[in-house]
């Protein structure tokens, strides 16, 4: 069962002074107009393009893997805007944590939502399934506005930041799993909630299947999938939540239920969650995560992607 981090005088320690210093410039900074923060954010990750170039390095591999028949130069001004919504997404963040939710609505279109409720006058839990894109937290924080859920995430080792994360997620959610907490999440299918999931990382070679995903024909892929749809029976329905360009806001897209999604096993199941993922990000590739070593674990014997 998942504990959520609760907030505790330990979090005032000395040790947490410089991440409670990050903290309060990341609130005041949100307090800017949104269209002063939009130019602020890309400009913040163009710089950072020149401090992280590992990062740069494993953004570009990613797409070259991803879409080897894009031209270079494409794919260069890709990871250009790649970074661009690097920094955006330290941004969204604060704003998905401290803006109230009148300022979020102010820059979000919401389409879709037919279909979440669709499920539930059909009496489903919903498997929301969302990608990791940059923008994934103002994502969840909109979504929760319209149609609270719970969300599933990786506990932050460092414990302020996990219990601000959580407390940031909440104020338009019901509740947080762990990601490891699948009975937690079967559950509160089986009850007719929402459960934000994210399938699209590599969770290593315990966790994992080989199926294909965009280029790469054995991408570690999350068995999880097939444990939560088998035993769930959920409405499973993914959803884009998108930046729109120069500054003009944000739009979430809610696709429709995706229908007879293969259980016959683990990989199989996969496999056609991947299609789901790949469709998704093809509608914003630029604000995806590619900064991260999708690509990492391997079947055995096989050499390093990266």
């Amino acid at each position: 069962m998942t504990q959520l981090p609760q907030f505790t005088r330990a979090l005032l320690h000395p040790r947490y002074w410089f991440t409670w210093l990050g903290i309060g410039f990341l609130y005041l900074l949100v307090l800017l107009p949104y269209p002063v923060l939009y130019h602020l954010g890309c400009g913040l990750g163009r710089l950072s393009m020149h401090f992280i170039t590992r990062r740069v390095e494993v953004a570009r591999r990613n797409l070259e893997l991803c879409f080897p028949s894009m031209p270079e130069a494409e794919r260069e001004a890709m990871v250009v805007r790649n970074f661009e919504s690097v920094g955006m997404g330290l941004i969204e963040t604060g704003m998905a944590w401290f803006w109230p939710d009148w300022r979020i609505r102010k820059w979000f279109h919401v389409s879709g939502l037919e279909h979440i409720e669709k499920a539930h006058r059909e009496g489903k839990g919903v498997l929301l399934i969302g990608m990791h894109f940059l923008t994934l937290e103002l994502g969840a924080r909109i979504f929760g506005i319209h149609n609270p859920g719970i969300g599933v995430y990786r506990p932050n080792d460092n414990a302020l930041i996990d219990w601000l994360q959580t407390w940031g997620r909440m104020r338009s959610n019901k509740s947080m799993l762990d990601r490891k907490d699948l009975k937690g999440m079967i559950r509160a299918l089986k009850n007719g909630d929402i459960i934000w999931y994210a399938p699209d990382h590599d969770y290593g070679p315990k966790s994992s299947v080989f199926v294909p995903f965009f280029g790469v024909e054995k991408a570690a892929s999350t068995k999880g999938s097939y444990l939560l749809i088998r035993s769930g029976q959920p409405a499973v329905i993914p959803f884009v939540p998108r930046r729109l360009p120069h500054g003009k806001g944000y739009e979430m897209v809610i696709l429709p239920e995706e229908q007879a999604m293969p259980l016959d096993d683990e990989a199989a199941t996969a496999a056609r969650m991947n299609k789901v993922v790949e469709h998704g990000v093809l509608m914003a590739p630029e604000q995806y995560m590619w900064l991260h070593r999708r690509f990492k674990t391997r079947p055995a014997g096989e050499a390093s992607l990266y």
